[in-house]
């Protein structure tokens, strides 16, 4: 298998896993809960508008997914996918550790890895990129820009976070 090759496919399997993850928020495929079911989860997590934050999520999976599998758009869909791995990572999972056995950061960290080694390597010559002649156009500076977007837009979605206060906490508070 040649370089190119090795990319196709890694490109296949993770943006189509990433996308199916996006259409279980979505669409409640693939055992997912949808957006009314996402939203709530969200909702008491302390993300608020629930709903409005399920459909980004699910979006910012989905979309990012299928640019991935296509090659298309460069650092936007790996961008788009890191920055739902940043708040999913530190939001639910790095108190769990690690491993993702006890639900730690394992499989956020190794997706958002993955994105940004995409974003880095680039797709390859079997992407659309290649084929439409703009693969060029990603230049590191503009990789770099776009993934920096990601960040800050997942940093932003943290900060506006609102975890509820369980009933025991807030009578000691008193």
């Amino acid at each position: 298998m040649t370089f190119h090759e090795g990319l196709l496919l890694a490109r296949l399997v993770f943006g189509l896993i990433m996308a199916a993850h996006g259409a279980q928020k979505l669409f409640g495929w693939f055992g997912g809960y949808g957006i009314a079911g996402t939203g709530g989860f969200f909702e008491t997590i302390g993300f608020r508008p629930g709903r409005l934050l399920a459909i980004a999520a699910g979006f910012s999976e989905f979309a990012g997914g299928i640019l991935v599998a296509l090659g298309f758009l460069g650092p936007i869909g790996p961008a788009l996918m890191l920055s739902v791995m940043i708040v999913a990572g530190l939001s639910m999972h790095l108190k769990g550790g690690l491993f993702a056995m006890n639900n730690g950061i394992e499989v956020p960290l190794l997706y958002a890895t993955a994105a940004v080694a995409l974003a880095l390597t680039g797709f390859g010559a079997y992407s659309l990129d290649s084929a439409l002649g703009i693969a060029s156009i990603w230049t590191t500076p503009v990789i770099w820009s776009a993934l920096a977007i990601g960040i800050a837009g997942g940093l932003a979605n943290l900060g506006l976070r609102r975890p509820q206060v369980s009933e025991a906490a807030q009578s000691q508070a008193r």
